[in-house]
């Protein structure tokens, strides 16, 4: 608590506060009366001896507050202690409807707007601004013949001297009362900012980081230790230099941001040869931007992998690390994924072979390994050996060989990576280890027996691999038995939304970032398909938050890194199950769905889907081999127009424009090249 002084100009002021005192505790450390002409010199005895706060009245307060900078609260009479006045005027005047002047400062007077209509009276106000104005309203009330002057000493002497009824502006207990209670709520406001103002002060000296405080103007005001080592100065010294000439890579135009439109920026700049991230953060009072703190983190050079995996599927190194990863570091709060991990738990009470499919960047290792942790080969090694972008021998040597990886995993987990790429005669070798547990190598005499559990993953389901003959029937039957798909994280919305709040958080701590997302971006981020799954957030993320240039990223930044990152996606869409021509624009999908619904009585079989699924096979990738060995699985009800038709939309916008390609190109929303290669694709002639 501060100290309250109370300095008032009559003795019978001083009674008054005690009787207050005894009625209730209050922290008045000083009370003392004072003359007007002293009122100054009497204050700033009160602050040397340690006063925060002065209580006084009149012409007093406005002294000390023009000439002192310590806060002042003023008494201020109530307008039940103006009332006892008024009626004691009237009953002095005996007038029905008297003239009453009021005599002061105006910050001695409460509101005293409807006192005409509420006694009866006719009310003026004569306010000084300075003391030596107060014989000057006196004269002008007396001028205006006033029946009663209410006042001062001053007032009531002039008064009397000129032979006009008058009245000292006595107050009662009331007035005193309220000044009290505003102090002391004054005081414990002051208190609570001090309060603040050392917790701030304390994190801002202790804190690792830099920090600076600006005004509004962009000169410094404050500078904690770290920024003084930053730029070798002392506070005095950096204290009221412009940060436009203290650090002129900050920019103009982050300046602008901040402190002209109240808006945030961030970047990565060097003070002194340090690598430095700088937010630069607007302080608004009142919607007013006061003033700005830039807070400089420390980029490090090295960055250290936590030893606890983030939830995707990095490789670990093949020898001399243990398996780490067990089911509680998987995300499941998604039904889906917490079905697969139930199984994926009674799948490791087994010996048989397990096969994970799923797409990219899902969690198949991780669930593998979880898997040999769980199971009675825990203490055994646990290795992975890729199969894809091997040749036969290399695949061979690098699995069955003399130091291939069945030997090294020998009473352990092996883990066969991408299955669908081992060739016939390593899934041959790979069914007689499975059915019979012995590996060989280049030719039978180096035959061996093993106690080996096989786990593999797969891109496919294991029947799709099999019907496309890419896994013998033997294997396929052989692997059937324990299959685990892992659901991607499209399909798991609560998963999907925790991994991108995660590794947002994980890439802002790992470059001292400070980066959050609008609602409008994670709206984006949510419905987006993330085909490379924990792998594509995870490196989409890093790019994000590498170059971002603003704390807050809304959904214009999220989408524009999408686009050029993966621009296939702009343009996929599936009609079906079956994925669509890349290269049509939405405008020309739209046609296609209207025609289709104008021609809904049409319906296509069997041998027209596969058809139509050979064609869009050889442009569309895997969608379209799906489409031509299935002959379509349908995902809606609506079926796709046939390949005529798509010809039809392009020959009918190229007859709108007279075969002009260019205005063609533009209703369709693709470029001239594309355009053109449809042309020959479909045979258009024009």
């Amino acid at each position: 608590m501060g100290k309250i002084a109370l300095l008032v100009s009559r003795e019978e002021m001083l009674h008054q506060a005690h009787n207050i005192l005894q009625e209730k505790r209050l922290e008045i450390q000083e009370m003392r009366v004072i003359r007007t002409e002293n009122a100054v010199t009497e204050a700033r005895r009160s602050i040397a001896d340690g006063a925060s706060i002065i209580i006084a009245r009149g012409l007093q307060a406005s002294l000390i507050k023009q000439y002192t900078d310590i806060p002042v609260v003023e008494i201020v009479l109530t307008a039940q202690e103006m009332a006892l006045l008024v009626m004691k005027a009237k009953q002095i005047v005996k007038k029905p409807r008297p003239v009453i002047a009021v005599v002061g400062f105006q910050n001695m007077f409460c509101d005293m707007s409807y006192f005409d209509e509420l006694y009866g009276i006719e009310l003026r106000t004569y306010f000084a601004r300075q003391g030596a104005g107060l014989p000057g309203a006196v004269r002008s009330a007396m001028e205006d013949q006033a029946d009663l002057i209410i006042g001062g000493d001053t007032a009531v002497t002039l008064a009397t001297q000129a032979g006009v009824p008058s009245l000292f502006l006595s107050m009662t207990e009331d007035s005193m009362r309220q000044a009290f209670s505003m102090a002391e709520s004054m005081d414990y406001a002051m208190s609570v900012e001090k309060k603040t103002a050392a917790q701030i002060e304390t994190i801002s000296d202790y804190s690792f980081s830099g920090i600076m405080r600006m005004d509004a103007d962009g000169l410094v005001t404050a500078v904690n230790p770290v920024m003084e080592d930053l730029f070798g100065k002392s506070q005095e010294k950096l204290c009221g230099q412009n940060v436009r000439t203290l650090v002129p890579s900050i920019g103009e135009e982050a300046l602008r941001k901040v402190l002209g439109e109240g808006k945030d920026y961030s970047l990565t700049m060097e003070i002194g040869h340090v690598p430095l991230y700088v937010l630069l953060a607007p302080v608004l009072y009142e919607s007013r931007v006061d003033g700005a703190i830039m807070s400089c983190h420390r980029v490090r050079r090295s960055v250290q992998v936590p030893p606890k995996s983030s939830g995707s599927d990095k490789e670990r190194g093949q020898k001399g690390l243990p398996p780490l990863v067990r089911f509680n570091d998987i995300l499941q709060e998604s039904p889906a994924m917490q079905e697969c991990i139930r199984l994926a738990g009674l799948y490791a009470l087994s010996e048989h072979p397990v096969v994970l499919s799923g797409e990219p960047g899902t969690e198949k290792r991780m669930i593998a390994e979880s898997i040999h942790n769980s199971g009675s080969r825990s203490r055994g090694p646990f290795l992975d050996v890729p199969c894809e972008g091997l040749t036969g021998e290399e695949q061979r040597n690098m699995i069955f060989g003399e130091r291939g990886a069945v030997l090294q995993a020998q009473g352990g987990t092996l883990l066969l990576r991408d299955l669908e790429y081992l060739t016939s005669a390593n899934q041959y070798r790979l069914y007689q280890l499975i059915r019979f547990r012995v590996c060989y190598g280049a030719d039978i005499a180096s035959l061996r027996k093993v106690s080996v559990r096989v786990m593999a993953t797969v891109g496919e389901p294991l029947a799709l691999l099999a019907d496309q003959g890419r896994i013998s029937r033997d294997l396929y039957y052989l692997l059937s038995g324990l299959e685990l798909a892992v659901p991607p994280l499209r399909e798991r919305p609560e998963d999907l939304s925790e991994k991108l709040e995660e590794t947002l958080q994980d890439c802002c701590d790992r470059y001292s970032r400070y980066h959050v997302l609008t609602a409008g971006a994670k709206q984006l981020l949510i419905h987006y398909p993330w085909r490379g799954n924990l792998f594509q957030i995870e490196s989409f993320f890093e790019r994000l938050i590498l170059t971002a240039d603003r704390r807050s990223l809304d959904e214009n930044v999220v989408r524009a890194l999408l686009n050029e990152l993966y621009p296939e996606n702009t343009h996929r869409k599936v009609w079906g199950g079956v994925q669509g021509d890349p290269d049509l624009g939405e405008a020309v999908r739209q046609r296609f769905d209207q025609s289709w619904e104008q021609n809904s009585s049409m319906r296509v079989g069997q041998s027209i889907g596969q058809n139509i699924g050979r064609n869009i096979g050889q442009g569309a990738g895997q969608g379209g081999r799906r489409g031509a060995e299935q002959g379509f699985a349908w995902n809606s009800k609506k079926e796709p127009a046939p390949l005529s038709e798509r010809a039809q939309v392009i020959l009918d916008t190229l007859k709108k424009y007279g075969g002009n390609r260019e205005q063609t190109a533009k209703e369709l929303k693709v470029s001239k090249s594309t355009l053109w290669r449809l042309m020959k694709k479909y045979n258009i002639n024009w």
